[in-house]
């Protein structure tokens, strides 16, 4: 397993799906996951430290995993299969509960959790971006920098 930190989220045109970008805190190696729009918003919500004033749904999970005297010690990207990605949430005691991606990231940014990647799906899905592309990944930041959560807002 690898540690994984959130680059960011942006829409991929022309298809306006969202993608999560991913990146090997050990390595050279980004792995985008496309999410839903709701998931992405939740991802851009925490990461620009967005209050809402109710409970988001990761927020209400946060706060029942806390009610209930247990801890989420870390999420794991596990599998990619068939082109669709699976993950982990890892509790305390050993227990494991299967998750999308994208509900498990919202959910470890939340929780100030480690996300980590196994090997196969970074074998698989992970991309090297040499040195010489690193302007575009800087662009990338930039643009995440700059793009808010009302741009995941569904059109219909």
């Amino acid at each position: 397993m690898h540690p994984m930190r959130v680059v960011g989220v942006r829409v991929e045109l022309p298809a306006n799906q969202p993608v999560v970008l991913l990146r090997e805190e050990d390595g050279i190696r980004y792995l985008p996951i496309w999410i839903g729009a709701v998931e992405a918003s939740a991802i851009a919500f925490q990461q620009q430290g967005v209050q809402t004033l109710r409970p988001l749904t990761h927020d209400l999970l946060k706060d029942v995993i806390t009610a209930l005297g247990v801890r989420l010690e870390a999420v794991h990207i596990t599998e990619l299969r068939d082109d669709v990605f699976y993950a982990e949430l890892r509790f305390t005691g050993g227990v494991t509960v299967s998750a999308r991606p994208s509900d498990a990231i919202a959910l470890a940014l939340r929780c100030d959790v480690a996300i980590l990647g196994a090997d196969s799906v970074l074998d698989a899905a992970g991309v090297e971006i040499p040195d010489e592309q690193e302007d575009e990944v800087e662009r990338f930041r930039e643009f995440l920098d700059n793009i808010t959560p009302e741009d995941f807002a569904s059109d219909g």
